[in-house]
């Protein structure tokens, strides 16, 4: 057999379906000691062979990730513990997490969760119960994110939201871990100024961290999850991604996190983040 199967020109499948799956581990999604789904449940899932996907395991039980029972179970070993004191920040800390959809946030807010012990904010978790019954009366698809309906009478109020539980964490000197695309807002310095003296005056540090990631990579992790506010991404996928900057940096001191295939383990980029921050405190 040649190193990659028909559906693996190159290798680059395998490298996807590596990424994501270690990402699962180090997020907590796929739990310590649990049993991994079986190959062909997990092919299905991601679009690509059995073959892939079990090559894939293979690389994660020699980084010590997955331990293999059997050839037909496979243990679940993230090696991640409790949170310790020094694994936090010195001082209360805000973490907003930005990034196109599919870029990987809630993957890294869940790592940095694991790691530090603060409480992750999403505004789709947050808010998405009340949009999706918003957009309905205003005969708009509940999962639409897209339209002007959207983005003028909704999103506003989205953010409203997610900051002032943000803020009203800070004056009780707790920090979290804030997850939504915010792009428009990373574009905005007089937005990140304001939120910045406002968590300064709680006595709360802030980072900006933007999620990067190669389109293929966003087009598996969006096709895996199978959201419905996805859909009008993924049946536009050429338009969509013509229309956003894969190159895009917050207009203010920020912290890039590459979740491309080829980049380095999010719980290792998050760690190092850590360490940066705890040592400029």
């Amino acid at each position: 057999m040649s190193q990659y199967s028909a559906d693996d020109v190159g290798g680059k499948k395998l490298e996807r379906v590596e990424r994501i799956l270690r990402n699962d581990i180090e997020a907590g999604r796929l739990r310590d000691g649990a049993a991994l789904p079986s190959s062909r449940d997990l092919a299905e899932q991601m679009g690509v062979s059995a073959w892939t996907v079990s090559k894939a395991i293979e690389q994660l039980v020699a980084d010590g990730l997955v331990e293999a029972i059997s050839r037909s179970r496979r243990i679940v070993r993230s090696g991640i513990t409790a949170p310790t004191e020094s694994g936090k920040p010195r001082r209360p800390h805000v973490f907003l997490i930005g990034g196109y959809a599919g870029s990987g946030k809630s993957e890294l807010s869940r790592v940095l969760s694991r790691v530090t012990g603060s409480a992750i904010v999403d505004k789709d978790t947050t808010t998405r119960a009340v949009v999706e019954r918003l957009l309905e009366e205003l005969g708009r698809p509940a999962h639409d994110r897209e339209s002007q309906t959207y983005l003028e009478h909704v999103r506003p109020f989205e953010y409203e939201a997610l900051l002032a539980t943000i803020e009203e964490n800070a004056e009780v000197g707790v920090g979290v871990i804030a997850t939504a695309p915010f792009i428009r807002e990373f574009q905005d310095a007089a937005w990140i100024e304001r939120i910045g003296t406002r968590l300064n005056a709680a006595g709360v540090g802030l980072s900006l961290v933007w999620v990067r990631c190669d389109a293929t990579t966003m087009h598996t992790y969006l096709k895996r999850r199978g959201a419905a506010r996805d859909t009008g991404k993924l049946s536009n996928w050429d338009d969509y991604i013509a229309g956003i900057d894969l190159a895009f940096q917050p207009a203010a001191d920020h912290v890039i996190i590459d979740n491309s295939a080829s980049s380095e383990p999010l719980q290792s980029q998050a760690t190092k983040m850590l360490a940066t921050i705890s040592a400029a405190a």
